[in-house]
């Protein structure tokens, strides 16, 4: 009777942290990632990724980074042109982060942990699959 229960425990154990495991899994596609910006997703996580990485950029050309304040503003639309502008000249200068922004803003500090496959991989638009 008591080894019955144990198997049955691991059993349901063992089903349990498979089915955590397979919902939770890896970072999705950003494929499917919205926009970010002006009339596109302009708070939460998203803005804040687009914040933070946009700073690695700032930092890296001796200016001062933005608010990594989660609110999509004036500054980080300036902060995204600039981007944009400067940095990638063949990046369409909107202030909107698409899949050719996010692709640049991911690869722009490989070192960074919340860039490339990162942390902020699932909410920055790109091409990659």
């Amino acid at each position: 009777m008591f080894k019955t229960y144990v198997y049955r425990a691991a059993a349901t154990a063992g089903a349990a942290l498979f089915t955590v495991g397979f919902l939770a899994g890896s970072a999705s596609a950003s494929t499917n990632a919205s926009y970010v910006g002006y009339g596109h997703t302009t708070s939460g996580t998203s803005v804040w990724c687009v914040q933070h990485l946009v700073n690695d950029y700032r930092r890296a050309a001796g200016e001062l980074p933005i608010s990594e304040d989660s609110s999509w503003g004036q500054e980080t639309f300036g902060a995204v042109e600039e981007f944009q502008r400067v940095v990638y000249g063949n990046l369409q200068v909107d202030g909107v982060v698409g899949p050719q922004t996010g692709n640049k803003l991911l690869n722009y500090d490989a070192t960074d942990k919340y860039a490339n496959r990162g942390y902020c991989y699932g909410y920055i638009p790109t091409t990659w699959g």
